[in-house]
């Protein structure tokens, strides 16, 4: 491609994913969910202008990190603590029911092999807790009982999923499961977590003094940005998928996620809300290319929806996606009938992590273009009919 057709798919992919998302937006849907569509609008499912190439997909990969880097600088600690066991009860039960139904069904019920199966169950276990916070936020419900369970939980939900999505990311490469393999992974996982908060402290004690006597602008989000890509690169030396990098270096920078990873930052707030406001708006320039890279990826005219296949599997994984981060909730103790119900409603948006599940399957050769389909399907619905349902639960229309 010439550097000038470049330029304008890049403008076409940023502009649509803008466009869409703000049309989302507007509609009080998920603007995820919008970025996925202009894929789809400007991929060969629709208008065929634009083609997934290697360029693309390489600021799709940063898309993806920079994401999990905003996760982790998101994570609070602090939400954990103050909803405690129920919390930790939440996340426990949403993670693992999901993981064994989707693999189940996906095993059991369609033939597939015991890879693939878990990735199923992987892809459904993820909860997207951006957009049920928008939605008790809206509601001014964030710091109620309930919503502090939910938020509780994602703490957990999100370390959890991060370090199933390396294990299955290991299984993808091999093709096999081997709990050796498994092993070394988690051990990779743990001495990585273990050395990104020295490291993070390290160098940002360096970014903060150089910073503090220096006038010209752009030194904190270029540095905190190269952190991120040194964290990843590390991440993949050790041996874990490059994500984690980004995800630990978020963990690392977050002046809400303390010990023992918030000591690079803990003790100069000021600065530490400085990284978040001038990082971001890197992280939305780039996180909207992975949407809508998901989106071109797909060929749904080669889909055969006409194939019972297609929405038997669907259905069947959507079932076992929502009974599974519903069940745990509803059997709450010392929690309202009502709110029980709104924790399970609030836990099954998959959204944009899901979508990070489903395209690696893709690229590791895991799931063939039905099964893919099915999957977005599934995510798009969890995504968007919980926030309708969570309005409706609260009586609000």
């Amino acid at each position: 491609m010439q550097p000038h057709d470049f330029f304008l798919v890049l403008l076409l992919i940023l502009i649509s994913a803008r466009l869409f998302a703000e049309l989302f937006g507007k509609l009080s849907l998920p603007p995820v969910l919008g970025e996925l569509l202009a894929g789809v609008v400007l991929g060969p499912s629709l208008l065929g202008w634009v083609e997934p190439t290697a360029t693309i997909k390489l600021l799709a990969e940063i898309g993806i990190i920079l994401l999990l880097f905003e996760v982790g600088l998101d994570t609070d600690i602090h939400k954990l603590k103050a909803s405690g066991l129920n919390a930790a009860v939440v996340a426990t039960g949403g993670f693992v029911l999901p993981l064994l139904l989707g693999s189940w069904v996906s095993y059991a019920m369609f033939g597939m092999p015991p890879v693939e199966a878990l990735f199923v169950g992987g892809t459904i276990t993820a909860t997207s807790i951006g957009i049920t916070v928008r939605v008790l936020a809206d509601l001014k419900k964030r710091q109620s009982e309930e919503g502090e369970i939910v938020l509780g939980a994602a703490v957990l939900d999100d370390v959890f999923g991060v370090v199933l999505l390396a294990v299955l990311y290991e299984f993808s490469q091999s093709g096999r499961i081997d709990l050796v393999d498994t092993g070394k992974v988690f051990l990779f996982i743990l001495s990585f977590f273990l050395i990104a908060p020295v490291a993070a402290k390290l160098l940002a004690e360096l970014i903060e003094r150089y910073d503090s006597h220096n006038d010209r602008p752009g030194l904190v989000p270029t540095a905190i940005f190269c952190l991120v890509l040194l964290f990843a690169w590390l991440a993949h030396q050790v041996g874990a998928p490059e994500i984690i990098g980004g995800f630990a270096a978020g963990l690392a920078l977050s002046r809400r996620f303390f010990l023992p990873f918030g000591i690079a930052v803990h003790e100069n707030q000021a600065f530490a809300a400085k990284i978040e406001n001038q990082i971001r708006p890197i992280v939305y320039l780039f996180t909207p290319i992975f949407f809508v890279t998901v989106g071109l990826s797909m060929d749904l005219t080669r889909i055969a929806w006409g194939e019972p296949h297609v929405w038997l599997f669907g259905g069947a994984v959507l079932l076992a996606a929502v009974a599974g981060k519903m069940a745990v909730p509803l059997f709450l103790k010392g929690l309202a009938p009502r709110k029980r119900l709104i924790v399970g409603l609030s836990m099954i948006p998959r959204g944009e992590v899901g979508l990070i599940f489903a395209e690696i399957g893709r690229v590791g050769g895991l799931f063939d273009n039905e099964t893919y389909a099915a999957l977005i399907l599934v995510i798009i619905l969890t995504t968007l009919l919980p926030p309708f349902l969570i309005r409706l639960a609260y009586g609000k229309t």
